[in-house]
């Protein structure tokens, strides 16, 4: 098992930035892809970001390219820069041990609770 804590989260008004974090815990030593998704009331889980944890690959999603960054040292962190009220959501941490598409959430077996996010216009 692994357990998957966020903290970063807030309110911020349009333009400004947040830093997530996400601590892992428990057999984290099997983790091969660690991501962030989000989830808006009345909308479906998206992908955001994601990172292989030993290459340190990254991806990121359309939406969000050139304003977050996803990166890796003892927690994986999300940098987001340029926030927009269209960013306002949960966004929850999670690891993956299989090779898999890391932007798909079938990737992931552990997932945080997640930390809420409000961009204000």
């Amino acid at each position: 098992q692994v357990q998957l804590v966020e903290s970063g989260g807030g309110s911020v008004q349009a333009g400004g930035s947040l830093r997530l974090s996400c601590a892992a815990s428990g057999r984290a030593f099997n983790i091969y892809t660690m991501g962030w998704f989000r989830q808006a009331p009345g909308k479906e889980r998206e992908f955001v970001a994601g990172i292989i944890w030993g290459s340190g690959s990254t991806y990121v999603a359309d939406s969000v390219e050139g304003r977050f960054t996803i990166s890796r040292g003892n927690s994986v962190y999300l940098q987001m820069n340029n926030l927009k009220p269209e960013d306002t959501a949960v966004y929850r941490c999670a690891a993956g041990s299989r090779v898999a598409d890391v932007r798909q959430d079938g990737a992931y077996a552990y997932w945080g609770q997640g930390t809420q996010v409000t961009v204000s216009s």
